[in-house]
């Protein structure tokens, strides 16, 4: 492996930081030890900037580019933002307003693998094998089984997909040079 910028932020899939990186967890680290770090990051994620900066801190989070794409708001370098859960409100949820009905077609011509008009996904004809025994044939269920599945008011979450890695950084290397 070639060496690595000075800064380089690098995703790691085992549990320790190879040496010379950091994990980026938002430690905070002497300037008197680390000024070509320092010299890079200044304060943009904590620290005094007399004795100590602070790195990164990627637990449990994504990282995202500054600025701003088409639509969306700017964001700044080191800035935080996003909820792992979101409360939604019943404004905030389509409203249905359709029945669910469960029926068995007898009639095999009309019998589907898929949603069709006037068609039915049973394909059984003796009404000991129906799906829903219980139930009778074309019998409206219950409501609620098309409502809202939570409590009101209670928080849902809101985390995209991960995989769990570690973000480290480069402590030395190549010191990065700007045209």
């Amino acid at each position: 492996m070639s060496s690595p910028f000075v800064g380089e932020i690098q995703i790691f899939g085992f549990s320790f930081n190879p040496r010379n990186w950091a994990f980026c967890d938002g430690a905070l680290l002497p300037i008197s030890q680390n000024t070509s770090l320092f010299s890079l990051l200044g304060t943009i994620y904590g620290g005094n900037g007399q004795t100590s900066f602070q790195l990164p801190n990627l637990n449990g989070r994504a990282a995202c580019r500054q600025g701003a794409g088409p639509g969306l708001s700017t964001r700044q370098i080191g800035q935080t933002f996003g909820n792992n859960e979101v409360t939604l409100t019943s404004s905030q949820i389509p409203a249905h307003s359709h029945a669910l009905v469960a029926y068995s077609q007898p009639d095999a011509a009309l019998k589907s693998g898929a949603p069709a008009v006037n068609s039915s996904f049973s394909t059984l004809n003796n009404s000991a094998d129906r799906p829903f025994k219980a139930v009778p044939v074309n019998a409206k269920l219950a409501p609620q089984m098309i409502g809202p599945n939570a409590s009101p008011n209670a928080p849902h979450a809101n985390q995209q997909p991960y995989l769990a890695v570690n973000f480290c950084i480069a402590l030395q290397g190549v010191y990065p040079t700007f045209p």
